[in-house]
């Protein structure tokens, strides 16, 4: 029988390794969830032909902002809300629910009752041992940490010591590998011919049993002209990648037990031609490779003109940046640049056994196609990964989203059989 005592004393050692995937065999079974508003669907995966194969699909209270695995694999934690991203209309329907993985497929059901949150969420990950559920909201900017039951589903929340300064515009929320520090990514927002920008920063605290203190702010410059949004850790080194959206960076940070280094070890850009930008562009998603030899960057267009009465996309890059990680320093060193075959990548995610890539598309966008116009439909594109690291684009998927959003996909290994 599975419960939270087997699960701890069968998992003690096993979650150095952060994020969703960690270094498994090439063979390991994992399942791809995609969503579409409140919508939530399974794919199975092929790795060696490179496909997926939507299954069923799950309802949840609202539209899906985020997802994070339970460190068995059991259990998907699922943030919702009813509100527009970024700074649009307010919803009133903001929830975590806890979803049963079946471990022989992977499908999804909904394991005891969801808790409302406050606000939007943006952004959830679990901690370390998956006891306690770290929530970020961006407007306004925030962060809470939810305790896991005994019976694994979502439950009260921890009470803080003090008041938390959260930035502005807060964007994901990290716990380090060794479970001792929380990282909320705070983006700021680009300064307007009539708004100063507002500073961006990363908000370091000391974590322990759910509880958030010491708060430091890294910002360098202040926070002015530095934008984080995502970050992700080295497997088994002690760096720490961030990618900085408004100035299309990805940069690293040295980290020590306890403690982030303040300053920038390595920063170099995300785009292929840098000098060449058509429209805003907005770096991504940042996942380090489960082998630790690379990290990759999602860059992202999609502002339109107007054409032939139409809004058709203006220009940019759409794509997947690839870097190779030099193993003696950190340091992040471009050796591709793939586009993605679709229109504004929000989120990719890699399978565990490090051979396949799969870019997910939130929304159609026309395109100018010779003297016409064409849509290109939301949907997922996959990738084969080389053992040098790059990518190789397989195929893509069109999904039909109506006035919905696909805003989030991710791979979840799935857990041995009971």
């Amino acid at each position: 029988m599975f419960n939270r005592r087997t699960f701890l004393s069968a998992a003690a050692g096993t979650f150095a390794t952060s994020g969703f995937a960690s270094a498994q065999q090439s063979s390991a079974r994992a399942a791809l969830y995609a969503n579409v508003g409140p919508a939530l669907t399974r794919y199975e995966i092929d790795v060696d032909k490179a496909e997926l194969t939507k299954r069923e699909t799950v309802m949840l209270p609202a539209g899906v902002q985020y997802a994070w695995p339970h460190a068995s694999r059991r259990y998907l934690y699922v943030a919702t809300s009813s509100s527009a991203s970024g700074y649009g209309p307010a919803g009133t329907e903001h929830h975590v629910t806890a979803l049963a993985v079946d471990p022989a497929t992977g499908a999804l059901t909904k394991h005891g009752e969801a808790i409302p949150l406050p606000v939007r969420p943006i952004h959830m990950s679990l901690d370390i041992p998956s006891e306690h559920i770290l929530v970020a909201f961006n407007n306004p900017s925030g962060v809470r940490v939810y305790r896991i039951n005994k019976d694994f589903s979502p439950g009260e929340e921890v009470k803080q010591p003090g008041p938390i300064e959260a930035g502005i515009f807060a964007h994901q929320v990290r716990v380090t590998p060794d479970n001792r520090l929380a990282i909320l990514v705070t983006r700021g927002n680009e300064g307007t011919p009539t708004k100063p920008e507002d500073p961006g920063a990363l908000k370091v605290f000391d974590y322990k049993n759910g509880v958030l203190s010491n708060e430091v702010s890294i910002a360098p410059n202040g926070g002015r002209n530095f934008g984080p949004r995502h970050l992700d850790f080295h497997p088994t080194k002690p760096w720490m990648y961030v990618s900085v959206e408004t100035q299309n960076q990805m940069v690293m940070y040295r980290t020590a037990p306890g403690r982030i280094e303040p300053d920038i070890a390595y920063s170099v850009t995300t785009l292929d031609q840098p000098n060449n930008i058509r429209a805003r562009q907005a770096a991504g998603t940042v996942h380090v490779h489960p082998n630790g030899r690379f990290v990759y960057g999602a860059n992202r267009a999609e502002a339109t003109v107007e054409y032939q009465g139409k809004k058709v996309f203006k220009g940019g890059e759409n794509s997947i940046v690839v870097y190779a990680i030099d193993q003696a320093t950190g340091e992040p060193k471009p050796i591709q640049h793939i586009e993605t075959q679709k229109i504004h990548p929000r989120t990719f995610h890699i399978h565990p056994g490090g051979k396949l890539m799969v870019a997910e598309h939130n929304l159609p966008v026309d395109v100018r196609d010779g003297d016409g116009v064409k849509t290109v439909a939301a949907g997922l594109s996959v990738f084969r990964i080389g053992d040098d690291g790059k990518l190789t684009f397989a195929r893509t998927y069109d999904v039909d989203v109506g006035d919905k959003l696909m805003f989030w996909m991710g791979m979840v290994t799935l857990p041995a059989s009971a």
